[in-house]
């Protein structure tokens, strides 16, 4: 008899938790994907650098350099604006996934 109450117990329990291991698992994913993004934003801004670097060698006048340094700001900012974007995708993506586990566990909580 304990045995059975025992294995039932740990069941519902173990049926009650489903739903927070699946935010730890959305959680994860999000901040896994959210860091990737920041990486692969890091290492575009110090590849822009050093192009920029190699740059600087080939100007011969004041001109020249406004002109890298433009085409370098907008490099860097068409970079930014990119990440802010893929950023706020992996967060909205987490979000919806959250507010749909949110709400089925409402739904069932209501029926019963």
């Amino acid at each position: 008899m304990f045995q059975e109450f025992s294995k039932q117990f740990s069941k519902q329990f173990g049926d009650s938790m489903e739903p927070f291991k699946d935010l730890v698992n959305i959680q994860t994913k999000m901040l896994e994907e959210l860091t990737r993004q920041q990486m692969e934003c890091t290492k575009s801004c110090v590849e822009a650098t050093i192009q920029q670097t190699r740059e600087l060698q080939k100007c011969n006048s004041p001109s020249d350099l406004m002109e890298l340094q433009k085409a370098y700001a907008k490099e860097l900012e068409e970079t930014l604006r990119q990440a802010g974007e893929q950023n706020m995708k992996a967060l909205q993506e987490a979000r919806a996934a959250i507010e749909k586990i949110t709400q089925d566990q409402f739904d069932a909580f209501n029926k019963k």
